[in-house]
């Protein structure tokens, strides 16, 4: 077997790479990689592969401005494009497409399956949901089989995003819980990701992946303070933060807080992977265990 793996110096394409090391695996990035390129500026020459993991995309900040919404669409939608284009002159058999449980477009919610509408607005959700779109007429028209991956938190050694910004603000800290951290939340290790992508190359599909537990933010940022030696968190009062949520709607976007965010952090929002544990034997360890970690 002979994989192309695109995002391949990506947080989520690093973990791949390392579970993948004993199958031959061609590296797509924009730099340091076997194939250096760009995706968005059109198509590229590729080899012939039995499959193809497209971890690339963008992902990890809120857009505000035109121009940074219009970046989720360039590199989601139409590098996803040019990837599939370039594909047509040696098709592989197998794609996966890695996406995000955003594309269900919710705040809050529990277990929500794959059956859910795809009704996300905002700019990343939105490109992924296009993305989806594509990968599927071209897998369908190409008879290519196609598994697609919707992902909730990744966790794992030095995370990006919003779980990167929760070490950092703990171990610096200034981190506090907000009305005790009791909303729970799907996430999944990196790590198991990558494990179970064999599976899905030969399965194909649609599939939730998380870590089916679904801690709360309390026991993760309790979790990651122990790693610090950090024995105490700071929690605000529900009422206390209300007030400070209606103080930032006042003051519009210069606000990094308002109710809109204080209704995520504390809404449960969890989604449902028993499909994926029916149809590819899924079986993740819970990411309080052991996988969340910092250099």
């Amino acid at each position: 077997m002979k994989i192309l793996l695109t995002g391949a110096t990506g947080f989520l394409g690093r973990a791949i790479l390392k579970e993948l090391s004993s199958i031959r695996v061609i590296t797509l990035s924009r730099n340091s990689a076997e194939i250096n390129t760009d995706l968005t500026t059109g198509n590229v020459e590729l080899p012939k592969v039995t499959a193809v993991i497209h971890a690339a995309g963008k992902a990890h900040i809120v857009p505000k401005t035109k121009k940074e919404r219009e970046e989720f669409s360039r590199v989601n939608v139409i590098g996803t494009q040019n990837l599939l284009s370039s594909l047509e002159a040696n098709l592989p058999e197998s794609f996966i497409f890695i996406s995000s449980v955003s594309v269900y477009g919710r705040t809050e919610g529990n277990f929500i399956s794959e059956l859910e509408p795809l009704n996300a607005n905002d700019a990343y959700g939105l490109s992924k949901i296009h993305a989806e779109a594509l990968v599927q007429s071209w897998c369908l028209r190409n008879d290519v089989k196609l598994s697609i991956l919707r992902l909730p938190l990744l966790v794992g050694i030095s995370p990006p995003g919003n779980l990167g910004s929760m070490i950092k603000a703990i171990r610096n800290g200034y981190y506090v819980n907000i009305a005790g951290g009791k909303a729970r939340k799907s996430m999944v290790a990196a790590q198991d990701v990558a494990c179970i992508i064999p599976k899905a190359i030969q399965v194909g599909g649609i599939y939730n992946l998380t870590d089916g537990y679904h801690p709360s933010v309390s026991e993760l940022s309790h979790h990651i303070a122990i790693q610090f030696g950090i024995k105490k968190l700071f929690n605000v009062p529900l009422w206390v933060a209300r007030i400070l949520a209606k103080t930032g709607d006042l003051l519009g976007r210069k606000s990094p807080f308002n109710s809109n965010k204080l209704h995520k952090l504390t809404a449960n929002l969890t989604f449902d992977d028993s499909k994926a544990r029916r149809e590819l034997g899924w079986a993740p360890k819970p990411v309080v265990e052991n996988s969340i970690s910092h250099d």
